[in-house]
């Protein structure tokens, strides 16, 4: 794999040219650093190793069989291993410290023969400048939290282990990413954490009758504080033990590849949790180990702490972690967090990126955006199918281009500002105001030479002091009118406008799609999860799958109509089609015309107003099918459009487009059309609907793996 760029970015974009010298410079010091790893075996080397070293690992001293403990703490004045194996005696198995500021320890299996097994608790002693305090191993691989709430480290070393079953899969290439992201604790409608096995048996196979072909796991990394959401993350390397083990963990990615969906960690290495009881910081007594000191190491907003990626070991701990969790845990990849507050000095808070000066100025920290591009390369070296999407919010040139073209090389990025522009219209503006042209806008404001990844709303529009966009269209009537027999207005409207909104974003948004678990059938209510501001309650720290599974309210119907959506994609590949052009667009009545690929969009926002025999440009002299409508009684609607009849083409030229047909368009609806060519898809696409209507689930044992 050729990981030097090849290309600058000013090549291929003539507004980057006056940024050439920058974009050289920053090539070049990547260059060096590659170079550097060359005499180490490169990046499949000692660099992405750690794991093999650092921690608890078999092997073999002068010949004999054992255990060799490493840890790297500098500044630490002695360190001792301790645990259930020497009866927590702080003196009796000191480790000693190299040059490089590496503590070593060889245990010999007679030494710790029947001491030393699986699930044996263990922490290190450390004395320092901050004093002696029993700390968590960095690259411990298994953390339990006490029943005093304290965490310790496990030894893990099962006698059988998880065995994979199924092969990775791969996104088809005619398809694009779309993600299910979900958190495993609050997937279940019980009051408690859920489990990896209670996710894996209950939760994978709804996933999989939607239609998803990727899976974003959350709060994966342990972290002490279950509130946090996971991205307070403490132990790096260890699965978070409040959802099982990590054999757990493995059977449910097995049974996820099983059901040919890839899986992607919610990867935190933006920043760590400030706590010295379970995390890195003051390891070895100071604050620029693992971090930068002083005020630069602390994030203002996050109040945690903030990794130096100039360091060696730093991106030999990182780096490290990438590598583990796609070897060891067989993930496909990552959704990597914060990255904005990793490329800029000021984290990016409060900017507003309105012109290119602020991708290429001193504000950049040039040292994250290196071991961003380090990371991604990494990946694609383990695996060559991985993929990686950039949680940023600023819209760096390049972030989504491969290395070798001078991008930083993620594969996507998520498209952050469409969330936040349908929260703001929906709180602030009636929908009769609603500018579509401003619509069209922010769904296309995007690189078009980049991936993104298209969504509506995630977890971060859900948390608490917000709502979700069903919650915030329909509010305290949600809790009385969801009845399919119910008659209620604002529960039309709202269900007609999230339809609306759910259909742009995923025709336009995008490369890729995101959906955060029970926002597909319009969960209402908020995230919250148990603190003591809410008495520790997990009310709103759960999934009620109930409201989706009761075939008498109108949440079964917005499930339907999400898969409806899921399939447009696996049938006619629009995600993947580059292909948009808008065909009409009347703000006055209200409709907007456009096509994805061979598909024709058409939308009326008129909160009253039908349009009978409306006349509609589109692109092929062909007839047209209606693939979809979300006026469809399945969908909650009310069944007003003949769905089998074709519509005939006439040779009448509108807008642009040398043909059209015509069409009823009902009131707060939106249509899709398919051009007869694609008569096989289209029935295809109505079987597959058909079938997936009436089997909601697959078979529970296709999601056994692993029992």
């Amino acid at each position: 794999m050729d990981l030097v760029p090849r290309k600058s970015l000013a090549d291929r974009d003539s507004w980057l040219v006056p940024y050439r010298e920058v974009l050289g410079r920053r090539d070049l010091y990547f260059g060096e650093l590659l170079h550097q790893m060359e005499g180490s075996g490169g990046l499949l080397g000692s660099i992405s190793l750690g794991h093999k070293v650092f921690g608890l690992n078999r092997g073999e001293r002068d010949g004999v069989p054992g255990f060799w403990f490493r840890e790297w703490a500098p500044a630490a004045k002695s360190l001792n291993l301790i645990g259930d194996f020497n009866d927590w005696d702080r003196e009796a198995h000191p480790a000693t410290c190299d040059t490089f500021g590496i503590w070593s320890l060889f245990l010999s299996d007679v030494e710790v023969a029947g001491k030393l097994i699986h699930e044996s608790r263990y922490k290190i002693h450390v004395k320092s400048a901050a004093g002696e305090l029993d700390r968590i191993p960095a690259y411990a691989r298994r953390v339990l939290q006490e029943f005093d709430r304290s965490f310790v480290a496990r030894h893990w070393m099962p006698k059988v282990g998880h065995t994979f079953q199924n092969p990775r899969p791969t996104i088809p290439r005619h398809q694009g990413l779309r993600i299910y992201e979900a958190h495993i604790g609050m997937a279940q409608e019980d009051w408690k954490v859920g489990s990896f096995d209670e996710f894996r048996t209950q939760v994978l196979p709804r996933i999989a009758s939607l239609g998803y072909n990727g899976l974003q796991l959350m709060g994966i990394q342990e972290h002490p504080y279950y509130a946090s959401f996971g991205y307070h993350v403490s132990s790096f390397f260890a699965p978070s033990s409040r959802f099982g083990t990590p054999d757990q963990l493995r059977a449910l990615i097995d049974a996820a590849h099983g059901l040919s969906m890839v899986v992607l960690l919610d990867l935190v290495h933006s920043h760590a949790v400030k706590n010295t009881a379970e995390g890195l910081n003051l390891l070895d007594g100071t604050q620029h180990q693992y971090f930068h000191d002083g005020l630069k190491g602390q994030h203002p907003a996050w109040d945690s702490m903030l990794f130096d990626y100039s360091k060696f070991e730093v991106r030999r701990f990182l780096l490290s972690n990438i590598r583990y969790w796609l070897e060891e845990f067989q993930f496909d990849g990552f959704r990597f967090d914060g990255v904005t507050s990793m490329l800029y000095n000021d984290h990016g808070l409060g900017a507003e990126f309105s012109n290119l000066d602020a991708y290429f100025g001193a504000n950049v920290d040039d040292e994250a955006l290196t071991y961003l591009k380090l990371a991604n390369a990494l990946a694609k070296e383990v695996y060559p199918s991985s993929i990686s999407v950039a949680e940023d919010v600023s819209g760096m040139p390049g972030i989504a281009l491969p290395i070798e073209e001078g991008g930083i090389g993620f594969d996507y990025r998520l498209n952050m500002g469409v969330p936040d522009y349908w929260i703001k219209l929906v709180k602030e503006r009636r929908d009769e105001d609603w500018s579509l042209g401003d619509i069209y806008h922010v769904m296309l404001n995007r690189r078009r030479d980049e991936k993104h990844i298209g969504y509506a709303e995630s977890h971060d529009q859900a948390l608490v002091g917000d709502k979700t966009l069903a919650f915030w269209l329909m509010d305290a009537e949600m809790y009385e009118s969801m009845a399919n027999d119910r008659q209620s207005l604002v529960i039309d409207r709202g269900i007609s406008l999230l339809k609306i909104i759910r259909t742009l974003t995923f025709s336009l948004a995008g490369e890729g799609y995101l959906n955060f678990m029970g926002n597909e059938f319009g969960h209402p209510e908020w995230i919250d999860f148990p603190r003591p501001g809410n008495n520790d309650s997990y009310q709103y720290a759960r999934r009620q799958w109930s409201l989706v599974d009761n075939g008498y309210l109108r949440y079964s119907k917005l499930n339907s109509f999400d898969r409806a959506l899921q399939t447009l994609d696996q049938v006619f590949g629009l995600l993947t089609d580059p292909l948009i052009e808008q065909l009409a667009l009347h703000e006055d009545s209200r409709q907007m015309v456009y096509r994805r690929g061979p598909l024709v969009f058409v939308v009326n926002l008129h909160p009253t107003e039908s349009f009978p025999d409306l006349r509609i440009p589109v692109p092929e002299p062909q007839d047209y099918h209606l693939v979809l409508t979300s006026d469809d009684v399945r969908y909650a609607g009310f069944g007003r459009v003949n769905e089998q009849e074709p519509m005939v083409w006439q040779d009448v030229p509108m807008y642009g487009c040398a043909q059209s047909i015509q069409s009823y368009l009902p009131n707060r609806t939106v249509m899709v059309y398919a051009p007869n060519r694609l008569s096989n898809e289209v029935r295809a696409y109505r079987t597959t609907i058909s079938s997936r209507n009436t089997q909601d689930l697959p078979p529970a044992d296709v999601c056994q793996s692993g029992n």
